[in-house]
């Protein structure tokens, strides 16, 4: 972390540190497959596991994100960026790194946005500005910390999946076999996860230990496994799914990208996120005789786009839970609509 006066890592039982390297020559890099739909990797040649000012400053990145990888060269960045599976990278490096990796990871599609965490912020701001990804530059951890909480949660909501089904497939003669084949593959699936879940009722108890297993695994923080086995009972489900912790991030990327393990030991969170929708939407319906407008904001790639366009008068497929909003506008996030 230049400009600091000492720097360190926290234990790393609670951060993925990554500072090795490996040949690359003669191997395909192994995919990594993530948890979430983002993760943070910090750049940095300073970086000291025995100095309680990095640990602090690993400590507020791991309250921000769930997923904090660690750096020490340029090097190792990109091999990272390169072994990600899927999903988004925020970049958070060092001024003394940054202008010579910037300029190799800014074009990367996985990169999405950078910070620049120096103790020199004049001396790095006027190149900073040619890069349209970086975010700014800062000589302290917190206004980093409040900005990926944003991204991070906008990357979220732009990741839930969709699936295109063209008009033909929806008509009255979609029940012949040519039809049937040609829907997407990941609406079947979706549909038939959907209806195996909802059948299954398993106790709570076994299910929440199952995923404490899981989560472990998969280094997400105890305080926040901790806080979901005290407390599972005294909220509803509504209320854990909009709150700021894994679950939220862990679903969507599970049903993105169609993570079996991951969407089998969230099931019982599934299948009583949508039985309370269900009873939420049979209180409410009465008050609303009447169709209404919602909103929903989400990016979407150009491939996408034009999938959209090509399905003119078909189906669009959410597989995932919606939040949607009576203002035409995002982030007013108020409404849940129905799995």
């Amino acid at each position: 972390m230049s400009g600091q006066k000492s720097k360190s890592t926290v234990p790393k039982s609670t951060v993925s540190v990554t500072t090795s390297r490996r040949s690359t020559s003669n191997a395909t890099q192994p995919r990594r497959r993530m948890v979430q739909n983002y993760l943070v990797i910090w750049v940095d040649g300073n970086i000291d596991e025995n100095t309680e000012d990095c640990r602090n400053t690993l400590a507020q990145l791991r309250a921000a994100v769930s997923e904090v990888n660690v750096c020490t060269t340029p090097e190792r960045c990109i091999e990272f960026l390169n072994e990600m599976d899927d999903g988004k990278a925020f970049i958070i490096s060092s001024g003394a790194l940054g202008q010579h990796l910037v300029a190799d990871i800014h074009g990367m599609p996985t990169v999405d946005a950078i910070y620049i965490f120096c103790g020199n912020k004049a001396r790095h701001e006027q190149w900073a500005k040619d890069w349209p990804k970086i975010r700014g530059v800062f000589t302290s951890i917190k206004p980093i910390c409040e900005s990926l909480k944003k991204v991070a949660r906008e990357c979220d909501h732009d990741s839930i999946p969709m699936s295109f089904v063209p008009k033909r497939c929806t008509s009255d003669a979609a029940s012949n076999e040519q039809n049937l084949n040609q829907l997407p593959p990941t609406y079947m699936y979706s549909v038939i996860f959907k209806d195996i879940v909802l059948e299954i009722n398993d106790d709570d108890a076994k299910s929440i230990k199952a995923l404490e297993i899981y989560c472990k695994k998969k280094e997400i923080p105890d305080e926040e496994i901790n806080d979901l086995k005290r407390k599972y009972h005294q909220k509803s489900p509504v209320w854990w799914y909009t709150c700021e912790m894994f679950l939220y991030g862990m679903l969507n990327c599970g049903l993105r990208s169609l993570d079996m393990e991951a969407m089998s030991k969230l099931g019982f969170f599934i299948r009583s996120l949508h039985l309370q929708l269900k009873q939420l939407h049979k209180k409410q319906s009465a008050n609303f005789r009447k169709p209404f407008t919602v909103y929903r904001g989400q990016g979407m790639s150009k491939e996408d786009f034009q999938s959209l366009l090509d399905s003119k008068g078909g189906l669009l497929s959410f597989n995932n839970f919606l939040s949607t909003s009576k203002k035409s506008f995002i982030n007013h996030a108020i409404f849940l609509a129905a799995y």
